[in-house]
Parts: structure tokens; C-alpha cells; sequence
């Protein structure tokens, strides 16, 4: 049997932060088993109760895709639909699972999912790959068009899981177990490399089995390394963007009737810091209106003075009024954001109707809805050559390059520096479903 070390040279891997969750999603084809992982996740990991057991069992055996799909058309379809989070814990960390869907019509979701996410597990099922010959393998496009969408999103950690290699081991594919498993994993480190994909690490599992997933199986399929769930405890959460000055979107405005309170009649914008780090004496500008004031109080997510840092909800009350409402932002005079009214960068589109030129939209940037029109389609992505070409219009889940005008300006910065100053969900005006998520440059 021919071993095979870990798909990667093991990451600087700082010690997690205990207190933090890591928030994780599965993705990849249809039926390539991400519902079953995240069921043997939990089962494995002894974090169902028995009745939920009984609950998921049919004939004595457990159906453990059934934990995560709570829909009834998702148990009647067998398929999953929305994105199903789940909650566990190991005593090394705490995880939140986003199970997402397959589905091409449903790649909004899965986008959705991984904006948030810290790391991602892409599910590839060995039994549906196209051989040709027993030396080379072609990847489904929905798991290189999820791959691509995780680069695209930042998410940090990305994991190849390889499912269902034990039904390889006795059957008449091109190739036994061991063997299909050398095979996928050069496609997948072939493809990564070619994409620009950080792969976190490429590991032979059996969702229905459980070899590798929470407990290792040395030596099956000839890989040696650690579990999924080893690995998973083990991965970085996402820093909070606290070394850029603060940025803050206004989601909700408190009046209190009184002047005797203890904001002295002043009013509290509330909302998630976006960047850097709320306190007191602080100069803000309110954008756009560009009027400043300063920072006379900060309250946490419970209502008691303390600074607040990104990715944490706070209160602000300024030290006097300001014509400030919800979609405004609080900004540092630190803070070397350029009000930009056109934006170019790279969208996921996951309308129904294609992304032609001229039309428009409506744009949403942190907690601000502004109208949007497409100037021009700069170029799509082919997602089996990687290729940049012409197009004249973007279909549904196609992966493109636009330049947006707007009409009015918003304070951004790229995606690669702010997640959530660096990005535009664009919404159709008419039915005011998700159109697509702009990545901005």
C-alpha cells in the first residue's frame, strides 16, 4: 500500500482562540454527502441527544442527512435548499456548521453562507467524478464553481474532502480506493494551483463510514494525517479588522422621550462595527453628510459603557446632535476612505435573469440601499479553463467583472482589505430577490 502524507505542509496553525467559535460551511456538488458529514460530525462527537437520534432513524439505522435538512420539501426532496447552521462543541473549540446547498439555482445560499464564514469544507464524491482512463479525473463544475466562489469570498481555510472512497474499494471504477484517492487529490492540487486556491488540506473521508472524519483512520486509502475534525479544531477564526480606523454602519437610531436619562436626551446609533475600535473622545464625521462630532459614550451589546471592537455591536451616542439615520456610517477622520460613485469588481450572479448592461439595480452597502446601474461587463470567468472572456451579458451563476454606476457615492474600500466595506449586494428592483454579490476591487 503506498502512503500518502497530508496534502499540504501544516499551516502556521496558531493556538485558536478557546472563546471562539469556528464558523464553518460544507459545500460542493449535489448529493456529494455534506448533509451526512455534518450529521456524523455530530453524532460522532456525541452532540445529539437520543431522542434526536430516534428521531433520524429509519429501520434501526440512522439517516444522518436528516439533522440538517429541516425543511419538509427537503425531506421529501431528499435535497438541501436554504442553509441549515448546526452548533457542537469538542473540548478543544466550538463550531457553527452552515450546511449549504448543491444546487446550482440555489448558489445564492452558499454564497450567502460563506461571507461569514472562517473555513469551508468542499465535498467531492469520488463516485461521480468523469475518468479518463484510470490516470485522469475531471471535477464536477458546481465543486470548481464553489472552490472559486470561497477564493473569491476570502474565505481563510479551505478543506478538500474526498467522500465516499469505500465504495471504491469494492467495485469496478478505473480505480481501487488508494488509487482514485492519488488521482482526485492531483486534480484538486492541479486545479487549486491553477485558480490561485489556498488549500488548507486534502483528506479521504467516509461521511457514511466516519473513517477520518472525527476519529483518524491510519493508513485508509494510504493517507496519513489527522481527522477532519482534528484539522478543524485546529483552524484560525477570522481576524477582526482592528488595525483600520473605525468604520461604523448605523443600523437602528434610539430617541429616548426624556432629557433626565443618562444620554441626556441625546440619541443611540446602534449597529456592528465594521472596523477598528469604538471609544470615547473619538472624532467622527457622519458619512455622507460630512458633519463631525465626538464620541461622548460607547455602549455594549448589553447596554454598559465600554469600548467596543469590529465584529462587536455597539451603541454610540455622540457629544451633540447630527443628522444621523439608518445607512449612514460613523467614520473616523482617520479613517482614508474615498466616497466612490463608481465601483468596478468581481460579482457572483445568482438571478434567474442575466446581468445585462444598462439595467439597474438596487445596491445595498452596509445598512444603505442606493440604486445601481451596470455601465459594462468587463469580462466573465470561465470556470473550466479559468479563462477571461467577452461576454454581453452574465447568466445565472456566472462569475464576472463589472463596473457599476451609482447613484449616489458610498464610502468603500476594496474586499480584499474590508469585507464589509469592500462589498455590494445587488438586488432586483422589480421582485427584490438577491441578484448577486459584488466583491469590490
Amino acid at each position: 500500500m503506498t502512503t500518502i502524507a497530508p496534502s499540504h505542509t501544516a499551516p502556521d496553525l496558531a493556538t485558536p482562540d478557546r472563546h471562539a467559535a469556528l464558523k464553518f460551511i460544507t459545500c460542493g456538488s449535489v448529493d456529494d454527502g455534506k448533509s451526512t458529514l455534518i450529521g456524523r460530525l455530530l453524532v460522532d462527537s456525541r452532540s445529539v441527544l437520543q431522542d434526536q437520534l430516534d428521531n433520524v432513524s429509519k429501520s434501526g439505522a440512522a439517516d444522518l442527512a436528516l439533522f440538517t435538512d429541516g425543511l419538509s420539501a427537503e425531506r421529501e426532496q431528499g435535497i438541501t435548499i436554504d442553509v441549515a447552521y448546526r452548533y457542537f462543541a469538542t473540548p478543544a473549540r466550538k463550531f457553527i456548521i452552515g450546511d449549504t446547498p448543491g444546487h446550482e439555482q440555489y448558489t445564492r445560499n452558499m454564497v450567502t453562507a460563506a461571507s461569514s464564514a472562517d473555513a469551508a469544507v468542499v465535498l467531492v464524491d469520488a463516485t461521480k467524478l468523469q475518468w479518463k482512463g484510470v490516470d485522469e479525473v475531471t471535477l464536477l463544475p458546481q465543486t470548481r464553481r464553489h472552490a472559486l466562489l470561497l477564493k473569491l469570498l476570502r474565505v481563510p481555510s479551505i478543506v478538500f474532502a474526498v467522500n465516499k472512497l469505500d465504495a471504491l474499494e469494492d467495485s469496478a471504477l478505473p480505480a481501487q480506493a488508494t488509487e482514485a484517492f492519488t488521482r482526485i487529490r492531483e486534480a484538486l492540487e492541479n486545479f487549486a494551483a491553477q485558480a490561485g486556491i489556498q488549500v488548507a488540506a486534502t483528506i479521504p473521508i467516509s461521511a457514511l463510514q466516519g473513517h477520518n472524519v472525527v476519529s483518524a483512520s491510519p493508513g485508509w486509502c494510504g493517507y496519513v494525517g489527522a481527522s477532519l475534525l482534528s484539522l478543524l479544531e485546529q483552524l484560525p477564526v477570522t481576524p477582526a479588522e482592528l488595525a483600520r480606523p473605525l468604520a461604523f454602519p448605523v443600523q437602528w437610531v434610539e430617541k429616548f422621550s426624556s432629557s433626565s436619562d443618562t444620554h441626556q436626551g441625546r440619541r443611540v446609533f446602534w449597529g456592528r462595527l465594521a472596523t477598528g475600535q469604538a471609544q470615547v473622545g473619538q472624532t467622527v464625521t457622519a458619512f455622507p453628510s460630512g458633519k463631525t462630532a465626538t464620541i461622548a459614550q460607547v455602549l455594549n451589546h448589553v447596554r454598559q459603557p465600554e469600548s467596543v471592537s469590529a465584529n462587536h455591536s455597539a451603541g454610540i451616542v455622540l457629544d451633540r446632535e447630527l443628522d444621523v439615520s439608518r445607512g449612514d456610517w460613523l467614520l473616523a477622520d482617520t479613517a482614508d476612505l474615498a466616497a466612490r460613485q463608481k465601483v468596478s469588481g468581481t460579482v457572483a450572479w445568482m438571478d434567474d435573469a442575466p446581468l445585462v448592461v444598462g439595467r439597474s439595480y438596487w445596491a445595498l452597502h452596509g445598512h444603505r440601499w442606493i440604486k445601481a446601474k451596470v455601465l459594462r461587463i468587463n469580462h466573465r470567468l470561465d470556470i473550466h479553463t479559468l479563462a477571461q472572456t467577452d461576454a454581453v451579458a452574465l447568466e445565472p451563476n456566472a462569475i464576472g467583472h463589472v463596473t457599476l454606476a451609482l447613484q449616489q457615492p458610498i464610502a468603500a474600500l476594496g474586499f480584499g482589505e474590508s469585507r464589509v466595506l469592500g462589498s455590494l449586494i445587488l438586488v432586483d428592483t422589480a421582485t427584490h430577490t438577491t441578484a448577486g454579490a459584488l466583491l469590490i476591487e
